[in-house]
């Protein structure tokens, strides 16, 4: 009886080792489902993930001025369930809600949305019907995300404007685009051997229709390619880098700006479900466009 209590014993505790080396080897949600990666059918995948933009500078035809600061704030809620047997189709929506402010106010202004006339706007933006495919099937950390975006907003810029420049130009409080999005992300990720690091890849192209009066952004391609660079002191913790550069191609708006952006980030898996990033940006060059920085923190559930 002692024998088989000691074998029965010793059958648990590898059968638990085991266990416990193949969940490392398999990794954590921050190294396993990158944004690459296809959900099994019934998983489900929700990300809220907010975005502070501020600026105090800008760069137009050529000439970098300092400015009043404007300040954007987005919170989009993205939900993705896989539906087929063999794990290569999921199905989804993109919802987006934004707060912006202007008139040197201060940054945090967008979190009392309080729609104070001529300076303030906030509001649920835009809805997305997506889908998320792997169009190669032997190369399954390939994967493309297609979306249809859908403006809420009755106006781009308000009516009530004032002169904060005192330069004899109208200044509008600017919420979202309104015009219809196309929008394919192109996503693609490589681990490294030994599992530390990991280069995530993305391009994401966006064709903005609609009519041209209504959105500075109508009859325009932005095309947007981003590198992040990942280290993994462990498999709950990275620690990360990023470069993003973004190029809005005119196709008869008779607009088009450029900008690039550098910064880096943390992510931390929390639980089994539910993991937490930030990230932070800085917009160090660009024509045409607005020069600052994003304070950046996302949730994500996985079950």
């Amino acid at each position: 009886m002692k024998k088989l209590i000691t074998i029965v014993f010793m059958a648990v505790a590898l059968t638990a080792f085991s266990q416990e080396e193949t969940k490392e080897k398999q990794g954590s949600v921050i190294q396993t489902y990158t944004p690459s990666k296809l959900l099994k059918k019934g998983q489900w995948d929700i990300k809220w993930f907010n975005n502070l933009y501020t600026e105090t500078k800008a760069r137009f035809e050529g000439n970098k001025f300092d400015k009043l600061r404007e300040t954007y704030f987005t919170s989009t809620l993205d939900v993705f369930t896989g539906v087929s047997e063999n794990n290569n189709f999921n199905v989804g929506v993109l919802l987006e809600f934004r707060s912006n402010v202007i008139g040197d106010r201060k940054a945090l202004d967008v979190f009392k949305f309080d729609g104070e006339s001529g300076t303030a706007r906030s509001g649920l933006t835009s809805i997305a019907p997506a889908i998320k495919f792997n169009p190669i099937k032997s190369v399954s950390n390939f994967t493309v995300q297609t979306a249809f975006h859908i403006p809420l907003v009755d106006n781009e810029t308000d009516d009530f404007v004032f002169d904060f420049n005192n330069d004899g130009a109208l200044d509008g409080v600017f919420l979202d685009q309104k015009g219809f999005i196309l929008q394919n992300r192109f996503f693609y990720d490589y681990s490294f051997a030994g599992g530390d690091w990991q280069l995530f890849s993305e391009i994401n192209t966006e064709y903005n229709f609609g009519k041209k009066e209504d959105s500075f952004a109508n009859n325009s391609l932005r095309l947007t390619p981003g590198v992040f660079l990942s280290y993994f002191p462990s498999s709950k913790f990275t620690v990360l880098a990023l470069a993003q550069h973004s190029q809005l191609v005119d196709l008869g708006n008779d607009f088009s700006q450029n900008f690039t952006a550098l910064g880096g980030g943390v992510k931390y898996q929390l639980t089994d479900v539910l993991n937490v990033e930030t990230l932070y940006t800085n917009f160090v060059r660009g024509n045409d466009t607005g020069l600052g920085q994003t304070f950046n923190i996302g949730l994500r559930a996985l079950f």
